[in-house]
């Protein structure tokens, strides 16, 4: 992957965390928050599958003929850009009881409409299929890595979250559960 390809994929990201960033204001106090420890064992996953997917091989700036694009480079990018629209539209499904790490919030709902309908956690989801594509841009075996690394925090907050969850609305949350899948419709 070269730098134009790294270039490519960051386009989208960056478009995705200032929504983001604009998007978190207005959200309802918080009642409980993820720990240190949790949400550190959640993040050096991430972290460094993130930095495995998305940096190029080098630092020099190659030629223009290595911003060529194949197939499998532009089915990337638009799964990228296909997995953060997901989960934006996941983001502004869940409104004011958004938060960036596991929290329950004052007045905390449950949605279970729009992309909730189709998977538990579908900002998770729409930003692991973006990191697939990712890795598809990447075409290298680090990508697959970064992916499973990132795959694997996300679980594990996961497990976090529906834990909070399931003690907080009981049974309407478990009922939730075994209606609808986490991640991954009809499968995980």
């Amino acid at each position: 992957m070269t730098i134009y390809h790294t270039l490519a994929v960051l386009g989208p990201w960056a478009v995705w965390v200032a929504y983001w960033l604009k998007a978190s204001s207005g959200v309802k106090q918080t009642l409980k928050r993820e720990d240190r420890l949790s949400r550190t064992l959640q993040s050096i996953p991430l972290i460094i599958g993130c930095a495995l997917v998305m940096l190029p091989d080098g630092v020099a700036v190659s030629s223009p003929a290595g911003a060529h694009f194949d197939f499998q480079q532009w089915l990337g990018l638009a799964i990228v850009v296909a997995g953060l629209a997901f989960s934006v539209w996941g983001r502004r499904h869940l409104g004011p009881n958004w938060s960036v790490s596991v929290t329950l919030k004052a007045d905390h709902e449950l949605v279970r409409s729009g992309p909730y309908a189709l998977v538990r956690h579908p900002i998770y989801s729409g930003c692991l299929l973006a990191i697939a594509g990712a890795a598809l841009v990447n075409g290298q075996w680090r990508g697959v890595t970064g992916f499973i690394l990132i795959f694997a925090s996300l679980a594990y907050k996961v497990r976090v979250e529906e834990r909070w969850l399931s003690e907080h609305f009981g049974t309407p949350y478990r009922a939730y559960r075994e209606e609808v899948r986490a991640l991954v419709p009809w499968l995980y």
